[in-house]
């Protein structure tokens, strides 16, 4: 993650699903993690949840190595550390936009939305347990 202030006001932030699609051709995904992005506080961040269980039931011969190998890229990519390759250079803006492009890989992106917020770190933990634990 990066600087992590709080505004004494709600500012604008962008978040996305990341979503497992383990069949192509029956169009089942499930959501695996969220990607907030807040430009006026310079936050991106991401978590991810597997539940193995839930998405072997979709697919049992589902490869979770991949799946787990492909959300590490996305952690090194928001952080933006050295195991991000060309992408750490970047700025959060610029790897918010390359996370959520769409793509045809087992692990995709969601559709952007936007909201306003204080606390963005706040909002993803919110988004992660609504999205991906399925808590009110």
């Amino acid at each position: 993650m990066t600087n992590i202030r709080t505004a004494s006001e709600p500012t604008v932030f962008e978040y996305a699903t990341l979503r497992v699609v383990p069949r192509v051709e029956r169009g089942e995904t499930m959501n695996v993690g969220v990607v907030v992005y807040c430009r006026a506080l310079d936050y991106l961040g991401c978590r991810t949840h597997l539940d193995e269980g839930r998405l072997l039931a979709l697919d049992p011969s589902l490869d979770l190595d991949g799946v787990r190998s492909a959300l590490r890229g996305v952690d090194a990519v928001c952080c933006g550390g050295e195991r991000a390759g060309q992408a750490a250079a970047e700025a959060p803006g610029a790897r918010f936009r390359w996370l959520t492009a769409p793509r045809s890989t087992i692990v995709q992106p969601g559709p952007v939305h936007a909201g306003l917020t204080d606390d963005p770190a706040g909002e993803l933990d919110r988004l992660l347990g609504l999205l991906v634990h399925l808590t009110k």
